[in-house]
């Protein structure tokens, strides 16, 4: 347990809290990453349902 707490400690220690523009580009990356996952299921949806009423 006293090593755990340690491993914690060193870890809080050399964690740093993210500069302003650090973090808007995760937001920019994180939020295009939505996006594309959101267009690709769209897109399959759509096409799905286009080859259901075909049949």
């Amino acid at each position: 347990m006293r090593r755990f707490l340690q491993n914690c400690k060193r870890t809080l220690q050399v964690a740093k809290k993210p500069e302003k523009d650090e973090y808007f580009q995760v937001t920019k990356i994180t939020g295009l990453g939505i996006l594309l996952i959101g267009f690709v299921g769209f897109i399959i949806m759509f096409i799905s349902t286009i080859l259901q009423k075909g049949i």
